[in-house]
């Protein structure tokens, strides 16, 4: 049975409040996963409220028992790797094993510039996505100590203690629908691939070639944990719906990878996705502060894929 869960914007409003009340209802209600995103504010004004990635998480850690939860994603440009890895162990041992370390090459320029953290070009930021991956996976599977050089990060004798409690750390997840850059590195490094945003027929046709990059891995094809992080607009009924669809067409909206419709719909075009090999949904909830809905959702639409307990 595939996974529902959610992600929540960190940098469109969330605060203290909010994500108390976010990561209440995931557990309560039934989600599987609570993931938000790790940014400083949005791509454009006006500034919100944004709580801090991994301080929100070490709470997340400590105040549910039940759901998975991570960065979707974390940018390679805000923190050292070596920092990235240690922050996700602590945080993997405190929750008992329940974090998911999604990691990416950053793109929002407008954050950078106005907190000071050099933004370079997109070439640059997957090169020194690439070596981080390769810092992070290395500290914390290597129980000896690690050396490395890269162009941009180095170790030299460094060993990740304590050791994390779960064997090789945290999963690490990597997110984009890239064939050529994205999916290579989905297939070195990651244990689980989240696309974003995308067609059910480009969905089909990535997963294909993650199998067959994963054969040239080494590694089983299927062996990598596929998801999607796509947006939920979702009506109590008809009228609801069109009130929050406003000017926009479903049809146009779901044929590009959105989820949106009644709780039939949104049961029926998960099921399409879930049939193509998507195993997790991280569905983008973005009135953080519509609690109703979210336990409607979970009473309408998560038994289908939760089973009825």
């Amino acid at each position: 049975m595939a996974q529902i869960g959610l992600m929540i914007e960190g940098q469109d409003g969330l605060n203290w409040p909010r994500w108390v009340r976010l990561l209440k209802a995931a557990e309560d209600f039934g989600y599987q996963c609570l993931f938000r995103s790790d940014h400083f504010t949005n791509a454009s004004a006006p500034d919100k409220d944004s709580l801090e990635l991994w301080v929100s998480l070490v709470y997340a850690a400590d105040h549910t028992q039940r759901i998975e939860f991570g960065p979707l994603v974390t940018p390679i440009t805000f923190r050292h790797p070596a920092i990235t890895a240690r922050m996700a162990a602590a945080v993997d041992d405190l929750s008992g094993g329940r974090l998911v370390l999604g990691m990416g090459a950053g793109w929002q320029e407008r954050e950078h510039y106005k907190f000071g953290v050099p933004f370079y070009d997109f070439p640059t930021r997957y090169a020194r996505l690439t070596e981080g991956l390769e810092v992070v996976t290395r500290l914390l599977t290597s129980d000896a100590p690690v050396t490395f050089q890269g162009q941009y990060y180095t170790l030299d004798e460094a060993v990740l203690l304590p050791r994390p409690q779960r064997p090789g750390g945290p999963p690490i997840l990597i997110g984009g629908n890239g064939p050529e850059r994205t999916l290579p590195l989905v297939a070195r490094y990651a244990a689980e691939w989240n696309a974003v945003f995308i067609r059910l027929e480009t969905y089909q046709e990535r997963r294909r070639q993650l199998d067959d990059l994963l054969d040239r891995q080494g590694r089983a094809p299927g062996s990598v944990k596929c998801s999607l992080m796509t947006q939920l607009i979702f009506g109590r009924d008809d009228a609801d719906l069109r009130r929050k669809l406003g000017d926009r067409d479903a049809d146009e909206l779901v044929a590009r990878g959105l989820i949106v419709g009644t709780a039939e719909a949104v049961i029926e075009q998960l099921g399409r996705f879930a049939e193509a090999g998507v195993e997790r949904f991280t569905l983008q909830w973005l009135d953080q502060d519509n609690i109703a809905d979210l336990e409607l959702i979970a009473r309408d639409v998560l038994p289908h894929f939760h089973g009825a307990g």
